[in-house]
Order: structure tokens, then C-alpha cells, then sequence
């Protein structure tokens, strides 16, 4: 196992017998580990947290734009940067033909911090030439986070999209990005979002509806608070919503309700303005919960899943 393997000098032969030196066989990984902790709650602070869940886990195509004004921006303060959901081909960030960057939150490369991640490709892309795409084949050095490049009183406004269009903004006369285009396009999963309430995303998938809202309250919290509800069966957003379960990413948690087909988003505006009043009352209530709310909080417990 790479956990028995004993730590040598960089230079010396690795203990595994590979033949390799330490530092490019077991030690890239220790090292590796060493270099980016895991942060168990990596966008906390920054402005509209939850959306950056959202957008980082589940939302398909979806764009923020946001100023690098924090103490780290350095040379490149005041330059703003496109934060984006994905990417053609997963890239971490690119620029773009008209010379603006573009930040992906849904990469393939992901080590135990994604706000370093986010910034560190952030910080490559502003080196860019236009057209070009950043690659990253390890995981970033120590460096800024996004706390430190961003202002964090500056808003984080999501724009949902039917299109990767955002991808080349102008239209390209490029055929094989138009055919990446319209292959990426017909794949998006139709996402609209709530108006009354932060983070609150409706997706449909095939003829059923799911209602994904990410919450900024501490888990512990607000697990015992959905226990709560539950119990009292007041965990409904009305008629013709059903709550399934949540799911954690990031440190937050994320409820989950199918919605029927017949409920209109104008019709869950209300109601949800309703929860979330509820919700932030149960989370400040510490009142020890009781046998019926001790079963369905391990009911939900065996219900959900950690993505990250």
C-alpha cells in the first residue's frame, strides 16, 4: 500500500522498488498531499457561496462575471473574468477570439481545494494568447485563492443559458467549433431557477423535474432542522412537490424535491419563500431533537450523498 512505503530523500531510490527516484514515484504523491489540504468548505466567504456550489456541481451553462480586486490581484487588478460552469473538453480556463477569459468550476483536474484551483487557472488564462486554452497537467503550487483575488462584498450574479454559445461569444467561423457547439448543446439538461430565494435551480430531466437548492446554513444545523420538518411533515414546497432526500458538496448541503408536472415556478415562489423562513428558524433552534425527529434525521442521513 502507498501509505507503508517509508519517506526517503527526494533524490534517493523509491522503497517501492520501481527504480524511480522518491520524488517522481510515492513522494509526488505525499508531496502533492502535502502541498493542497483539504478544505472541507473552499468557496466560505466569497459572495453568493451557494451559487458557486451550484455552478461548480450541477448547473450546465451558466456565467458570473467578477473584478479581481483583492490583495492578491497584484499586476492584474481590476481585470474582470468570466467564472463559467464547464468548458469545451473540461478545460480549466481559456481566452477567448475577443480577449476575454473564461474560468471553468466543473474541470477534470480537482485537488483538495477548488478555490485554489479556480484561481490558480484563473491567474494562467490572464497569461493567455487570445484563442488559446489553459492546461494544467498537475495540481497547482501554493498560491491565492479566490478569497484573495475576488472582493468579497462584490455580488456573484448567475446567468442561466439554453446555449454553450458563451464559449466563442460572437459567432465563429470555425466548423469544428460549431459542431462542438451544437453536440455540447443538444446534451444541456434545461435549468431554470427561482426568483425569490438564492440558489434554488430546477432542472428537467426527461419527464421529471427536480428542484436542487443549496443552503448556506452549517450542516449540522440544518440536518437537524430538515429533521424536524420532516417529522412534522411540513417539508413540502406545496402541492405536487414531493422532498426526496439532499445530497453534501462542499460543505453545504443540498435538498432535494421532484416536482410534478403540472407545478408551475411562479407556484413555488411563495412556498419557498416560506421555507426558507422555516429553515432559518429551525436552524436556530438547538433544542435537543426527540425519538420521532432522532429516526428521521437517520432516515435522511442514510439518504444522502457526498459528492465532494
Amino acid at each position: 500500500m502507498e501509505g507503508d512505503v517509508p519517506v526517503v530523500g527526494p533524490r534517493e531510490p523509491c522503497p517501492c522498488g520501481s527504480g524511480k527516484r522518491y520524488k517522481v514515484c510515492h513522494g509526488k504523491a505525499a508531496a502533492r498531499a502535502a502541498r493542497v489540504p483539504v478544505v472541507e468548505r473552499p468557496f466560505e466567504s466569497l459572495t453568493g457561496e451557494t451559487d458557486w456550489v451550484a455552478l461548480r456541481e450541477f448547473v450546465p451553462a451558466a456565467t458570473a462575471t467578477v473584478s479581481l480586486t483583492g490583495p492578491a490581484a497584484g499586476e492584474h487588478a481590476g481585470s474582470e473574468v468570466m467564472v463559467v460552469s464547464v468548458l469545451p473538453g473540461a478545460v480549466p480556463a481559456l481566452r477567448r477570439a475577443d480577449g476575454s477569459v473564461l474560468v471553468a468550476l466543473q474541470t477534470a483536474t480537482s485537488s483538495g481545494d477548488p478555490s485554489r484551483d479556480v484561481a490558480a487557472a484563473l491567474l494562467a488564462a490572464l497569461e493567455l494568447e487570445t484563442g488559446a486554452a489553459v492546461s494544467m497537467p498537475g495540481l497547482p503550487e501554493p498560491g491565492p485563492r479566490l478569497q484573495d483575488l475576488l472582493d468579497p462584498d462584490a455580488s456573484f450574479d448567475v446567468t442561466l443559458y439554453d446555449t454553450f454559445d458563451f464559449w466563442v461569444g460572437e459567432a465563429s467561423d470555425d466548423p469544428s467549433a460549431a459542431a462542438l457547439l451544437e453536440q455540447a448543446n443538444a446534451s444541456i439538461i434545461p435549468t431554470q431557477r427561482l426568483a425569490s430565494v438564492p440558489s434554488a435551480y430546477v432542472a428537467t430531466m426527461g419527464e421529471r423535474r427536480y428542484l436542487r437548492w443549496v443552503q448556506p446554513h452549517p450542516e449540522d444545523a440544518l440536518h437537524d432542522a430538515l429533521a424536524r420538518l420532516r417529522a412534522a411533515g411540513e417539508e413540502s414546497l406545496g402541492e405536487g412537490t414531493t422532498m426526496l432526500g439532499m445530497f453534501r458538496a462542499h460543505g453545504v448541503l443540498i435538498p432535494v424535491w421532484e416536482l410534478e408536472d403540472d407545478v408551475l415556478l411562479d407556484d413555488m415562489e411563495d412556498p419557498a419563500i416560506e421555507m426558507a423562513a422555516r429553515l432559518a428558524g429551525e436552524v436556530a433552534d438547538r433544542t435537543p431533537l426527540d425519538a420521532d425527529q432522532r429516526r428521521t434525521h437517520a432516515a435522511l442521513a442514510n439518504r444522502q450523498i457526498t459528492i465532494r
